[in-house]
């Protein structure tokens, strides 16, 4: 769990909307501008290369990041918008600066909303992508768009012929605008996915499954669908990045302005908490940092954006104390364990 007061690493960030280690340092996307920074505790955040062609509307615009080592080389992938959808680029990075893009996936859907964005390589060497439903609910169920999915590919974008759909890049579908991954010990992958009005969720993604948005939203009891393994109302949520740091999931709050925590208990059922409600605004992406501490990614408020980076130091969680039982992760008495 998270402990002591959260340490401001860098301020006055352009939106910023995710974040990835490399090597010492940390690179940090920025939405409106297509601008790419570093960081490092201490040290003055610079540029290092804009990405062209970046289109900023909606919730569209600069997105994810991911980086690859590959021998010396390292390569830093980039999920953005454009005139005519969202695509998927790469670049090497050396020097400090970042050289010229490479297309991986292009014309994949977009628009003013819905446009996922998370990027991430797994445990098996692949690169997830996490794409939305440009809000067209139906595309979500069509395995003939990419759109309401969690893509797998290549590192050069092909399509693993391993994937649970024979020639198809979807690794699961009936999503709505996932936009958090992240793999735990035993290489189980979690997403986050937003809501309508009801619920966010958290899932555990089977190869091949099917999330059932449009049909559920959060727990449907539908054997057609796989339910999420935790639900919650969505103006305590609005689940953006999400991260897997020793033993406990780290969920950005967006819309909630909170971050979360969720660990299992012995009989594997999920204990939530919520941290830091209200008090940095929202909050969009969450990682392990440089320095083994856990940092945040926070957008400011609504009609008063701005960006800062926290770290915070990580401590073994408490016991679980409250349960309760109606399937949100309502606030427990006295901040105790939710569920």
């Amino acid at each position: 769990m998270p402990v002591d007061t959260p340490v401001q690493i860098v301020a006055s960030l352009d939106l910023p909307w995710s974040a990835v280690p490399v090597g010492r340092e940390v690179l940090v996307s920025q939405r409106g501008t297509g601008d790419i920074v570093a960081l490092r505790p201490g040290a003055t955040s610079r540029s290092v290369g804009v990405v062209p062609g970046v289109v900023a509307r909606g919730d569209g615009g600069m997105l994810g990041l991911a980086a690859l080592a590959q021998g010396a080389e390292v390569w830093v992938y980039a999920y953005h918008s454009t005139t005519s959808g969202n695509r998927i680029v790469r670049m090497a990075y050396s020097d400090g600066v970042l050289g010229n893009v490479q297309v991986i996936l292009d014309s994949l859907p977009g628009g003013r909303g819905h446009n996922g964005g998370r990027i991430a390589f797994g445990p098996d060497g692949m690169l997830y992508a996490t794409v939305g439903e440009t809000r067209n609910p139906d595309l979500s169920q069509d395995q003939n768009s990419l759109a309401g999915k969690i893509l797998r590919m290549t590192p050069d974008g092909g399509i693993p012929a391993d994937n649970p759909i024979k020639g198809s890049l979807v690794y699961a579908f009936g999503l709505r605008n996932p936009q958090g991954l992240a793999w735990d010990e035993d290489g189980q992958l979690w997403a986050t996915d937003f809501g309508d009005d009801t619920w966010d969720e958290l899932n555990r993604i089977r190869p091949g499954g099917n999330y059932g948005w449009p049909v559920v939203e959060g727990r449907g009891g539908n054997p057609a669908y796989i339910d999420p393994v935790m639900q919650w109302h969505t103006q305590e949520m609005g689940p953006s990045g999400l991260a897997y740091v020793r033993g406990t999931l780290f969920i950005a709050g967006l819309t909630g302005e909170r971050l979360w925590s969720v660990t299992m208990d012995a009989t594997g059922n999920p204990q939530a908490r919520a941290h830091y409600v209200g008090q940095y605004g929202r909050v969009r992406d969450v990682f392990e940092g440089i320095d083994g501490k856990l940092w945040f990614v926070t957008n400011g408020r609504r009609g008063d954006p701005g960006g800062q980076i926290l770290s915070v130091t990580l401590a073994p969680a408490p016991a679980a104390r409250c349960t309760p039982t109606d399937g949100s992760a309502q606030v427990c008495p006295n901040d105790e364990v939710e569920r």
